[in-house]
């Protein structure tokens, strides 16, 4: 990585390149949370990426003792495959879409608008659930701490990126437990610092394997953590 570069990416090099070196997305937030300790009760608002990046901008907030709010954003699955993306939704309607990934599909142009408009519903959808009807928090006079469970190709994060920066984002600092060493150059560029403490390379990456304890984190548990970090800072 170029010099400048490397001056904004803050990792711990005791864990790069290793597998499984969080307990779960909680312990991981933990992590994060000695990394970024500057942070703490500070103006700062940690915006977690729904559903598995709010486990963890949860876990950072609460010992932080920063706000929580979410920005929500999906990628735009493959008709064949729910898992495989060819681009993404923000929560503000911004949409992006990977011609490279395109160009080899065989998709038409119903298709993709056809998956393009499913994927808004369920922003919407989410967006109700997760946000009602509070405003957006005000971004341009603090930092944005942006949070996910992890970053593989980096292309949705991308998108919430985007999408911050037309809400008036501007200071994004992007916090992730583990990354590809190539979507963290890819995405370096498009915020101030990224906080990540497990870098890997290599040709095989998936976010799973930085913990021991995995799973797919549905809704109603989204909700769970978000009323419970919302009934507790009002105690504090």
């Amino acid at each position: 990585m170029r010099e400048k570069i490397k001056s904004k990416i803050f990792d711990l090099p005791e864990l790069r390149n290793r597998i499984q070196v969080f307990r779960d997305r909680d312990s991981a937030g933990k992590v994060l949370v000695k990394m970024m300790i500057a942070y703490r009760k500070s103006k700062a608002i940690v915006i977690g990426v729904p559903a598995g990046g709010v486990a963890v901008a949860a876990s950072l907030a609460k010992e932080l003792q920063l706000s929580l709010d979410v920005a929500v954003v999906s990628k735009i699955t493959l008709p064949w495959n729910s898992e495989a993306g060819y681009g993404a939704v923000a929560f503000d309607g911004t949409v992006k879409l990977n011609q490279e990934l395109l160009s080899q599909l065989n998709l038409n142009e119903k298709e993709i608008q056809r998956g393009i408009e499913k994927t808004t519903q369920k922003i919407n959808r989410r967006v109700k659930m997760f946000r009602g009807d509070q405003p957006l928090p005000i971004f341009s006079q603090n930092t944005t701490i942006l949070v996910d469970d992890g970053l593989a190709s980096g292309f949705t994060l991308l998108v919430a990126i985007e999408a911050l920066r037309k809400a008036g984002s501007q200071h994004i600092i992007l916090a992730v437990p583990t990354a590809h060493e190539e979507s963290i150059e890819r995405v370096i560029e498009k915020v101030e610092g990224i906080y990540c403490p497990n870098i890997r390379g290599g040709w095989q990456f998936a976010v799973a394997d930085a913990y021991e304890y995995w799973y797919d984190i549905d809704e109603e548990e989204v909700i769970k953590i978000l009323t419970e970090f919302n009934a507790d800072s009002k105690k504090n």
